[in-house]
């Protein structure tokens, strides 16, 4: 309940709080970028503006204006708005606030928007505790995630909310959020002046994060004793260089970024792209992700993409694995570049996946078919009337017009090679041994 002293205890606060928490916007006016989401058409912004929102799980990457737009929900709704900590919070703190809503729903009509942060951080048994709640409109769930909702929130719970999807800021998003934040009475209050040449490093270091920007901005600006609004202390590119020497960029280790960039590596070899494979390499290298796990998806790539277009590559792949293994970070870094850039350059083929998923297919689909009696195992009784194998060492090319596959299959059903590479020169030199044997 709010005091006489409350205003003045959040003024206090908000003097020692961070710039990205003293810039958070209050109107949806002020919210940067996240035109999809809530611009003008969108069912985000016409049920704050209706004071008609339902329950929402907001899912986007760290910095995109989430826990803010929970804000500006609290102050443009006519809704008691409370909080609780997806990572200390339990089941009966959960209830308490449930509990708490239904009291003023049924006793003074308000209704409780209650706002979880991380909510993917919550167990199966702390969200199962919000479904009741959240069906019957006890509250107003406004959920918050870094993580897909579709692999990390209950489906029951996905199925009684509007999952809304953020996306990283634009350079020119973060660059005005950065402008504003110099001049608002809020941030900078006008005091520093910020250059060009600095901002753009902001936001290249940002890399759509815009908590991630101001954060880098004020610790800039705390290099340097503030000046006035009529003589503002510069902020150069050297300040912002000291103050954030190394750029993190996002990587989340068995999560969606996990996979994307993993994808992305991959695709970029399939794709015969040396650098962007480098770049992707790269990408994992510095999110820490486990070298072993990079190598077998080369591993997998070599036979994948490449096959026998280059049958070396499958041995890069081994010795790039072996390597991860044996040797570890931050040598084997090399040896993982070494076998990205050769299986991007080396032909592509997928006729080996291609050929065993066919003839898979039809041994799980089509009829059993029997082994011809003259291929069977001859260490048996009766083996004499299986008929004549002919033996391809008994010929001069090593080969000898003979079928092979069972009755009903033919030559080229499974297997059909490509023009690239090892592969196109073995098929046209076994079809010219072929020609000259018969």
């Amino acid at each position: 309940m709010d005091t006489l002293f409350t205003a003045m205890e959040n003024d206090r606060k908000m003097d020692v709080a961070p710039l990205a928490v003293r810039m958070r916007p209050r109107l949806l006016d002020e919210v940067v970028g996240q035109t999809e989401a809530v611009g003008e058409g969108s069912w985000l912004k016409a049920a704050i503006e209706n004071d008609a929102l339902s329950s929402v799980i907001l899912f986007g990457p760290a910095g995109t204006g989430k826990t803010s737009l929970a804000h500006v929900i609290a102050e443009s709704t006519r809704a008691t708005f409370v909080e609780v900590s997806a990572i200390g919070g339990t089941v009966s703190d959960l209830r308490r606030e449930i509990d708490a809503a239904e009291k003023r729903l049924v006793m003074g009509g308000l209704r409780t928007i209650l706002f979880v942060d991380e909510i993917h951080r919550f167990n199966r048994s702390q969200q199962d505790a919000l479904l009741h709640a959240v069906e019957d409109r006890l509250v107003v769930l406004v959920g918050a995630t870094t993580e897909n909702p579709f692999f990390e929130v209950n489906s029951a719970l996905i199925s009684r909310s509007r999952v809304v999807e953020l996306h990283a800021l634009a350079d020119g998003e973060i660059a005005e959020l950065v402008g504003r934040a110099v001049k608002d009475e809020r941030g900078l209050g006008g005091c520093y002046a910020l250059d060009d040449a600095a901002c753009d490093v902001i936001v290249m270091l940002a890399g759509g994060d815009g908590r991630g920007a101001l954060t880098t901005l004020e610790l800039a600006a705390g290099m340097v004793a503030p000046g006035t609004k009529e003589a503002p202390v510069a902020i150069t590119e050297a300040m912002v260089r000291a103050a954030t020497p190394h750029r993190v960029l996002p990587y989340d280790k068995n999560k969606d970024m996990h996979y994307d960039i993993i994808s992305a590596f991959i695709k970029s070899m399939r794709g015969s792209d040396p650098d962007a494979a480098v770049y992707w390499l790269a990408r994992m290298i510095d999110g820490g992700e486990d070298p072993k796990f990079i190598a077998r998806r080369m591993y997998i790539a070599a036979s994948e993409d490449i096959g026998n277009a280059d049958p070396q590559a499958l041995l890069v792949a081994e010795a790039a694995f072996r390597a991860a293994e044996v040797i570890g970070y931050p040598e084997c870094r090399i040896n993982l570049a070494q076998a990205a850039i050769y299986l991007a350059l080396a032909p592509k083929s997928n006729a080996a996946e291609a050929a065993i998923d066919a003839a898979l297919a039809e041994v799980r689909q089509g009829p059993a078919r029997s082994v011809p009696d003259y291929l069977r195992d001859r260490h048996r009784p009766g083996s004499e009337n299986y008929g004549q194998y002919k033996y391809p060492h008994s010929y001069p090319a090593g080969w000898v017009d003979q079928r092979y596959l069972p009755d009903g299959l033919e030559r080229g059903c499974f297997y059909q090679p490509s023009e690239r590479g090892w592969e196109a020169y073995r098929t046209d030199a076994a079809s010219r041994d072929r020609r000259s044997e018969s």
